[in-house]
C-alpha cells in the first residue's frame, strides 16, 4: 500500500475532466455526483414531472444559471434519477429555421432508441410496453377488449392497425394507418431499424418503404409536427416525455445575425397549447434568457409555467465536490490522509471563495490548480511546508495548452466514435452545418449558405473559394436512400450549373447512386463524371471529426469548454485547431481541396547489405498513440509509467503494452520524456516531462 503523497505524485489529476455535452453520449462515463449541489432545482423540476405524469398537461420550464453553473450536467443527472419515471430526449441546437419540427422528431426518435440504465430495451419499446400495459388494464376495467392486446404485437398488422384505430379514435391520429403500422413494425427484429428510421424523418428508399409498406417519407415540417404529436394523442396511456432543448447558443440564426430564440419558443407554444403529456426543458444562459424575456408576447410568456435557476454553491458543497473527485485516490491510499479533499483543506476554499459561494466550474478548476501545485512540490523534494501562491498561477504555457486540447479531442472523438455508426444519423442539413463549421475555422474564403436557391434541398449545399483560385466551388451532400429525393438534388445542380457554368461543383455521398433506370442517376453520370464536377465518397471517420468539431464549438459557445486550466472561447478553439492541426486527418476536407492530401505509406522493399529487407508502415494507432503518450505526460509533468500504459491501453486497443513501451523509450531518446528512477521495477518508475526550450 502506497502512501497518499505517493499515488497522487504518480496519478493523473482527478480535476481535469470538464464534461458538458449530450447526455445520451456521457452514459456511459459517469461523472461522481453530490446529490446536494442544485438539489432544489432538481427537486423542483421532479415535482413538475410528477404534476405532468399526474394531469398529462404539458409544461415548460427554463433552466438558466451562468457559464459553469452546470446546466447541461443537471440534465444528465435528471436522466439518470427520473428515467424511470419518463422518458428523456436531448435536443441539440436547430441548425436551419425551416426545418426545426424536422429536427426535434428526429432527436426524439434518436432519444428513445437509446436504451436507459438497467433496461434491456430502448426507451421508444418501453414506451410501446406501457401503451399495450395500459390498454389491457383499460380493456379489462371497461369490458371494451375481450382478447389480450399483447397478443396484438404478434397478431396480424393489418388487425393490429384496426385496433389501435378503434381505441384511439376520439383523438385524431394523424396518419393512423401508417403511424400505427410503424407501431406494429418496432416489434418486427427484421423491420425495427427501419420503422425507427421513418419515425425519425429519413428520406426512406423506395425498397425500405415496400418493406413497411408505406408509400412515403416524413418529408414536410407538417407531417413531422403531426407525427410527434401522435406520441401525444396517446399520453394517457404512457409516461411523460421530457424534451431537453440545450447549448441554444449555437441555434440557427436570422438574416440579422440573431438567434432564432422565437422560433423556438413558438414551438413551444404550440407543443404547450395543443399537446399533452410533454415536459419541457428549455436551458439557457441566464444573460440570454432575460434579453430574450424582455421581446417575448405575453403569450409565449404564459406558456412558460417556471424558471428554475441554478445558484452558486456553498464550500460545504464545495467541499464535497472535491471530495467526490479525489475519493478514488484518498481511499486506496495507507495510512488514509487526514482530510477527503486531501490535498485541499477548507482554509484553501475560504481564501480563495471569501464570499462563501461559488459555481462547481471553478471549484473543479480551483482542486486541478492545487492538486497540480502540490504535486510539483512534492516531485520537488517537499522542501518545507506546502503552500500555494494563486498569483503565480500562470495559464497554460503553448505547450501543455496544444497537449491538454488534444487529449480533450481525443476523449470526445472516442465517444463520437461510439455513438455515430452511419451517415445517416444526421440530417443533410446538419452534416452541412458541421461541415461550414470546420470550413470558417480553416479559414476558407467567402464561404456561403446555401448554395442551391428556390428549392426545399437548398440546406443540402454551401458554397466556397480556395485561396488564391478565383473560381466557385459548390458543395452538395445528400445521404437520403429515396431516389426520387435524389433526382430533384441532380436537378437543382443543373440549375445552379446554367446559372453559372463555371461553378465546380462536389457530391458528398456514401448512399447508392441509384441504376441507368433512375433519373436520378442519368443527371448523376452527366455532370458527376465529367471535368471538372467530383463525387467525393466519404469515410464515416471524416463525419467523426466533424461531429466531435461541432461538438466543441457548441460547448465553446457556451461558455463551457475548458482546456487545461483555461475556459476557452470559440476564437480560441478556432486557434488551437488550426496549431494542431488536427482536421487534417479528415480525408473528406483532403478530398475538398481545403487541406493538403495526405499520401499514405505504402509497403517497400529495398536493399541492406545486397540483402532485400520489407519495410512495412506503422502498424495504424501507433503513431496516435505516441503523441497521446507525450501529451499526458506534457499535462500531468509527473506520471507513474504504469499509469500511463494502463491510460494508453484503454484509449487505443489496437496497440499492445510492447508496442507502448517501445514508444516510451522512443520518447526517451528523443529527450521529450524522462523515466527518473529506471534502475526500479517497472511499476514503480516514474515518467516526467523533459522542458523544451
Amino acid at each position: 500500500m502506497a502512501s497518499i503523497d505517493e499515488i497522487i505524485l504518480r496519478s493523473i489529476n482527478p480535476f481535469d475532466n470538464f464534461t458538458s455535452n449530450n447526455f445520451w453520449l456521457e452514459q456511459q462515463q459517469p461523472e461522481p455526483t453530490v446529490d446536494s449541489i442544485h438539489q432544489g432545482a432538481i427537486s423542483t423540476i421532479e415535482a413538475t414531472l410528477a404534476q405532468v405524469a399526474q394531469d398529462h398537461h404539458t409544461r415548460t420550464l427554463i433552466l438558466d444559471g451562468d457559464g459553469g453553473s452546470g446546466k447541461s450536467y443537471l440534465l444528465g443527472r435528471l436522466k439518470k434519477k427520473l428515467n424511470a419515471k419518463a422518458f428523456f430526449v436531448y435536443i441539440p441546437p436547430f441548425p436551419q429555421i425551416d426545418s426545426i419540427w424536422r429536427h426535434i422528431l428526429r432527436y426524439t426518435v434518436d432519444s428513445l432508441m437509446k436504451v436507459p440504465e438497467g433496461q434491456k430495451d430502448s426507451q421508444l419499446l418501453l414506451w410501446l410496453d406501457k401503451v399495450l400495459t395500459a390498454i389491457k388494464q383499460r380493456g379489462v376495467k371497461d369490458r371494451i377488449l375481450k382478447d389480450d392486446v399483447l397478443d396484438l404485437l404478434r397478431s396480424d398488422k393489418k388487425r393490429f392497425i384496426n385496433k389501435f384505430k378503434d381505441i384511439y379514435k376520439q383523438v385524431g391520429i394523424y396518419n393512423a394507418d401508417i403511424f400505427f403500422g410503424v407501431l406494429h413494425d418496432l416489434n418486427n427484429l427484421q423491420l425495427y431499424y427501419l420503422a425507427c428510421e421513418w419515425l425519425r424523418g429519413d428520406d426512406l428508399s423506395e425498397d425500405s418503404l415496400q418493406n413497411l409498406r408505406i408509400k412515403k417519407s416524413i418529408d414536410t415540417e407538417e407531417a413531422a409536427r403531426e407525427t410527434l404529436a401522435n406520441f401525444s394523442r396517446i399520453a394517457g396511456d404512457t409516461q411523460p416525455i421530457v424534451l431537453c432543448f440545450d447549448q441554444l447558443n449555437s441555434i440557427a440564426r436570422f438574416s440579422d445575425g440573431s438567434r432564432a430564440l422565437q422560433k423556438l419558443f413558438d414551438i413551444n407554444t404550440k407543443i404547450h397549447d395543443e399537446d399533452k403529456n410533454f415536459l419541457i426543458i428549455i436551458s439557457l444562459n441566464t444573460d440570454i434568457w432575460k434579453n430574450h424575456y424582455k421581446q417575448m408576447d405575453q403569450s409565449d410568456k404564459d406558456r412558460v409555467n417556471q424558471q428554475v435557476s441554478l445558484k452558486p454553491i456553498n464550500l460545504q458543497q464545495a467541499e464535497s465536490l472535491l471530495a467526490s473527485r479525489l475519493y478514488s485516490l484518498n481511499s486506496i491510499a495507507n495510512p488514509q490522509p487526514s482530510s477527503p479533499i486531501y490535498p485541499l483543506n477548507r482554509q484553501y476554499l475560504e481564501e480563495e471563495f471569501p464570499g462563501g459561494k461559488t459555481d462547481p466550474r471553478n471549484v473543479i478548476r480551483f482542486g486541478q490548480f492545487v492538486f497540480q501545485s502540490y504535486k510539483e512540490w512534492l516531485a520537488a523534494g517537499s522542501k518545507g511546508e506546502f503552500k500555494f501562491d494563486r498569483e503565480l498561477e500562470v495559464e497554460n504555457d503553448e505547450q501543455t495548452l496544444l497537449a491538454a486540447f488534444k487529449l480533450k479531442w481525443l476523449d470526445e472523438f472516442n465517444k463520437v466514435q461510439q455513438q455515430i455508426t452511419r451517415f445517416r444519423h444526421f440530417s443533410a442539413p446538419d452534416l452541412i452545418q458541421m461541415l461550414q463549421e470546420a470550413l470558417v475555422t480553416l479559414q476558407v474564403d467567402k464561404i456561403k449558405t446555401p448554395l442551391f436557391t428556390g428549392t426545399k434541398y437548398a440546406s443540402y449545399s454551401l458554397e466556397y473559394q480556395l485561396l488564391g483560385k478565383s473560381g466557385r466551388l459548390g458543395v452538395v451532400w445528400t445521404e437520403d436512400g429515396n431516389m426520387t429525393s435524389f433526382y430533384y438534388v441532380m436537378e437543382a445542380c443543373n440549375k445552379a450549373l446554367k446559372t453559372d457554368p463555371s461553378l465546380t461543383l462536389y457530391l458528398i455521398r456514401a448512399e447508392v447512386l441509384g441504376n441507368s433506370n433512375n433519373k436520378g442517376y442519368q443527371s448523376y453520370i452527366k455532370i458527376f463524371t465529367n471535368f471538372p464536377h467530383h463525387h467525393i465518397t466519404p469515410h464515416i471517420n471524416s463525419v467523426h471529426y466533424l461531429a466531435t468539431y461541432q461538438s466543441l464549438v457548441r460547448e465553446a459557445r457556451e461558455g463551457d469548454l475548458v482546456i487545461g486550466n483555461k475556459t476557452i472561447g470559440l476564437k480560441n478553439l478556432q486557434t488551437l485547431i488550426r496549431e494542431s492541426k488536427i482536421l487534417e486527418g479528415c480525408s473528406l476536407l483532403q478530398d475538398l481541396g481545403i487541406i493538403k492530401k495526405i499520401v499514405e505509406p505504402i509497403k517497400v522493399t529495398v536493399k541492406k547489405n545486397d540483402t532485400k529487407v520489407a519495410v512495412t508502415p506503422v502498424p495504424p494507432g501507433v503513431t496516435e498513440c505516441k503523441d497521446y503518450l507525450l501529451n499526458l505526460v506534457a499535462t500531468q509533468h509527473f506520471l507513474a509509467r504504469h499509469i500511463l500504459i494502463e491510460n494508453a491501453r484503454s484509449k487505443f486497443s489496437t496497440v499492445s503494452e510492447s508496442q507502448i513501451n517501445v514508444l516510451i523509450q522512443q520518447l526517451c531518446q528523443e529527450n521529450k520524456i524522462n523515466i527518473l528512477d529506471p534502475q526500479a521495477p517497472p511499476a514503480a518508475q516514474l515518467i516526467c516531462l523533459v522542458p523544451q526550450k
